[in-house]
């Protein structure tokens, strides 16, 4: 699991430099599967970047298939370049996604921290 570091004022102000809002995003699993959202929309599996997971559903807790496709769709979202996310993704998936709990929650700082912190290993 990534450890949570203090970094540079910049990456913590990510979003408000930038004139940016923060994003939420959340993930539940409920009666219909693992459900994952960004400002309480549907987060898009992304796909069309590359289909990991056979039918594009989003998993987390372990590393495979269905976390790796959520991991490039929650990079896609938040880095909004679609070549760094497919580069990113891998470990990203490793060292955040697979460490979520059933239900889990991130802002966009906390993913900022966490590719901070993923840069320095």
């Amino acid at each position: 699991m990534v450890e949570t570091k203090a970094v540079k004022n910049t990456v913590g102000d990510f979003n408000r430099e930038k004139g940016e809002e923060m994003k939420r995003y959340r993930g539940d699993r409920t009666q219909a599967g693992a459900e994952v959202w960004v400002d309480d929309k549907p987060l898009p599996n992304r796909t069309d970047l590359r289909k990991i997971s056979r039918d594009g559903l989003f998993e987390w807790s372990y590393v495979g298939n269905e976390p790796a496709q959520l991991a490039l769709a929650i990079l896609a979202e938040h880095l909004d370049n679609d070549e760094e996310a497919v580069t990113l993704y891998p470990t990203f998936m490793e060292k955040v996604v697979a460490n979520f709990d059933n239900e889990w929650e991130m802002n966009s700082t906390n993913i900022e921290t966490a590719l901070a912190n993923i840069s320095e290993q």
